[in-house]
């Protein structure tokens, strides 16, 4: 039995964590600057991000979806277990839901998303301000709630590592695959 995920799991994760890092961080930044063309560039890198982090994340399901994660440790108990997968899955699914609204923001507000200034991208939605700023309002709570999720995830990881002194950590650092 596997007890280790993938160089490629190892790498996708590692590359949307930072992805979500920057996409949130340069979405906390621009959020509150005046407008002006500044602020208009970083709005297109971070739909530009938004897109680039959604393709991502169909990737890194696709690739979890043929290469399951190792188990976790029968150690652990039970309701912990259920406790991890319901946070993976929300995750995920918070991954797939931001972009998703912010592309929904974006067409409610009136403003296409054109990826990297080449490729547009559909409205989802007609132009609709009051709609548009409840779609902001919900991209914004999801942004709060995988920040949140992803504090407690590095929590957990960090309390597997140094209290319990398990491999839950270790086996999605980069480096030498076991298994």
């Amino acid at each position: 039995m596997n007890t280790t995920y993938t160089r490629t799991a190892v790498s996708l994760h590692w590359l949307m964590a930072l992805g979500l890092i920057g996409a949130f961080s340069l979405g906390v930044y621009m959020h509150e600057l005046p407008l002006s063309p500044f602020k208009l560039k970083l709005y297109s890198w971070h739909k530009w991000a938004g897109v680039s982090l959604f393709m991502l994340v169909l990737v890194r399901l696709a690739w979890r979806l043929r290469h399951p994660a190792p188990p976790l440790p029968e150690s652990m108990p039970k309701a912990l277990r259920m406790i991890a997968h319901g946070t993976h899955v929300a995750l995920y699914l918070l991954m797939l839901a931001i972009p998703l609204s912010g592309w929904l923001m974006s067409s409610a507000k009136g403003f296409q998303t054109v990826w990297f200034g080449i490729v547009p991208l559909p409205d989802l939605l007609s132009k609709n301000a009051e709609l548009g700023d409840l779609l902001q309002s919900v991209h914004e709570a999801l942004n709060l709630s995988l920040a949140a999720l992803v504090i407690a995830h590095i929590g957990a990881a960090l309390k597997h590592h140094f209290i319990d002194r398990d491999d839950i950590l270790r086996r999605m650092l980069p480096g030498k695959r076991q298994g």
